[in-house]
């Protein structure tokens, strides 16, 4: 003991506490669920636990359980699809499938009421044509699970993608060699190889299944989100919220540490050749394969993009002159500006979690920017209440310590709702930009200390210039799920504070579905541009790691 405390003080330097002091900081609300859990159980928790618990334990994990494995399902068979064989609008479709993210889930479950409810489109269509069809009960567990599914689907998609695409070839001829059939090399090879990956495609599905709450409030489905919500506002019983957000804080971890569990004991490592990988050639669909294929393409992206769309546009012509206003535009401003000001905050945090930690020489320390890390894995609706229980801590201490009042910095300010974001989303930052700078090593930084730098002349001056392209793909994805996020903003935004999301589901939770489409439209039209940007960025990084390889093996 007296040894570690000897080399803590050896080691000790200002970065040392800048490492501690913002990762207590950002994770805040975390702490807060833990303290407050020996406070003791709520008035309300006897009602909760007789009334609901059993219905929140056993809905999430049907959720979880049928949606993970429609997730699968469907990612996985788009993904080898596009990755194997050729066929007429592959390069489109290949895009398309990531679309769907587009789309929150609460959106998309408004849609598939309005398609195959009492008098929905499809319905009608249905009519028609001669089909005796009433309508399709989509308001229930099931119908809930569908929603989510092709909703969430494109995070699997794109993991199993990234593997396939990666296959070197002689992977196949090696399967060729031992004349295995196509089913044999998918099931023996191929698939156990891009597991570890699916798995972490996967995880993302479960722990934005357990972050929904608009899709599971309009459908009637008690999930622990909802009671959450519930337990906060109709029970007004915030303690007994912390306990149902702690049960579900320890199912979070159970799955990541599954999917740590599954990817540590299956791994394996594919060299990438993009040069020769490039134009390898593939499969040309024929026959009844072609067009079973085609429909699972075609099909999915029918279903998780294109009919909930048409009936957002069907909707918003329907609406458009009584919800088309000035205030709509102000709305979907405050949702960019604050969507911004978040980001740009979290990129700054993110920074500062990753340099202040790698120059901090006391490791123990490192552990308070991992919990303040976390934050993506755990639901919005905890997250808020951690704040704010917290928040209401600072306030009483204020009041009765110094007699200050000071609610109003945090209950009418959207600087808390922010912070909320920054704990929320820091774990897209941090992972994207520290896994780039870690492959930029230590010479060249090494090289600037001994020009006599400092560290954050090194860091403004060499490093950020070199990851900047990572710094963008880095903002991107934090403004969209941003943009995107309902249960925090929800919980946590002021009275004078409206953004897109929020607004979709007010009306939407009014019973006015269809004024709920422009707003969701006007939202799902600047994700989209955003993740068109992603996706051009992402093509034209994947070139020039093939043009430079190429140039490497010919020099060679």
């Amino acid at each position: 003991m007296h040894t570690y405390f000897k080399h803590i003080k050896r080691d000790f330097s200002q970065w040392s506490i800048y490492t501690l002091a913002i990762g207590l900081f950002i994770a805040i609300p975390l702490l807060a669920i833990v303290v407050y859990l020996f406070y003791g159980v709520g008035e309300m928790w006897g009602h909760v636990t007789t009334y609901f618990l059993k219905d929140y334990i056993i809905n999430s994990l049907i959720l979880l359980f049928g949606t993970g494995i429609l997730c699968f399902f469907i990612g996985t068979a788009n993904a080898w699809i596009i990755s194997n064989y050729n066929f007429p609008g592959r390069k489109l479709a290949e895009w398309l499938l990531f679309l769907p993210l587009a789309i929150p889930s609460y959106i998309v479950a408004y849609t598939y009421v309005g398609l195959l409810g009492n008098g929905g489109s499809l319905v009608l269509l249905f009519q028609s044509s001669g089909l005796p069809i009433q309508k399709v009960e989509m308001m229930n567990i099931y119908g809930l699970i569908w929603v989510l599914s092709f909703s969430l689907f494109p995070y699997v998609y794109a993991s199993a993608r990234a593997v396939f695409k990666s296959y070197p070839k002689e992977v196949r001829e090696t399967a060729n060699l031992l004349k295995a059939s196509n089913q044999k090399y998918f099931w023996g090879i191929a698939l156990p190889m891009a597991l570890p990956a699916i798995t972490g495609g996967l995880f993302l599905v479960l722990m934005e299944v357990l972050n929904d709450y608009g899709a599971a409030k309009y459908y009637g489905v008690n999930t622990f989100t909802t009671g959450i919500f519930r337990t906060w506002t109709a029970l007004e019983d915030l303690q007994s919220a912390i306990y149902l957000s702690a049960i579900l804080v320890l199912l979070v971890l159970l799955l990541a540490g599954l999917a740590r569990w599954h990817r540590g004991k299956k791994s394996f490592t594919l060299k990438m050749n993009f040069a020769r990988n490039k134009h390898q050639q593939k499969k040309t669909l024929r026959g009844f394969k072609k067009i079973l294929y085609l429909s699972i393409i075609w099909g999915t992206i029918l279903m998780g993009f294109a009919l909930p769309f048409s009936q957002l546009l069907y909707w918003a012509a329907l609406t458009f002159e009584s919800i088309f206003d000035l205030q709509l535009f102000q709305v979907a401003l405050q949702s960019i500006g604050v969507a911004l000001l978040a980001t740009l905050f979290i990129l700054i945090n993110a920074l500062a979690i990753i340099y202040f930690s790698r120059w901090n020489r006391i490791k123990t320390f490192n552990i308070f920017p991992g919990i303040a890390t976390i934050g993506y894995v755990i639901p919005g609706a905890i997250i808020g209440i951690g704040i704010l229980r917290s928040s209401q801590s600072i306030v009483n201490f204020a009041s009765s310590a110094f007699d200050l009042k000071i609610g109003y910095l945090f209950y009418s300010s959207s600087f808390v709702l922010i912070y909320a974001y920054i704990f929320r989303f820091i774990a897209i930052a941090y992972n994207l930009i520290g896994a780039s700078s870690l492959k930029l090593g230590k010479c060249l930084t090494e090289s600037a200390y001994l020009l006599g730098l400092g560290k954050l002349s090194a860091l403004f001056r060499i490093e950020l210039p070199l990851i900047k392209r990572t710094l963008v793909s880095a903002f991107l994805l934090v403004f969209i799920d941003i943009m995107k996020e309902l249960p925090l903003t929800l919980i946590l935004k002021p009275y004078n504070l409206q953004t897109l999301a929020v607004k979709a589901y007010a009306f939407a939770d009014d019973e006015r579905v269809a004024e709920a489409a422009l707003p969701s439209l006007l939202l799902i039209i600047i994700i989209g541009l955003l993740m068109i940007v992603l996706n051009h960025r992402e093509k034209k990084e994947t070139e020039a790691l093939g043009r430079n390889e190429q140039i490497s093996i010919q020099k060679a």
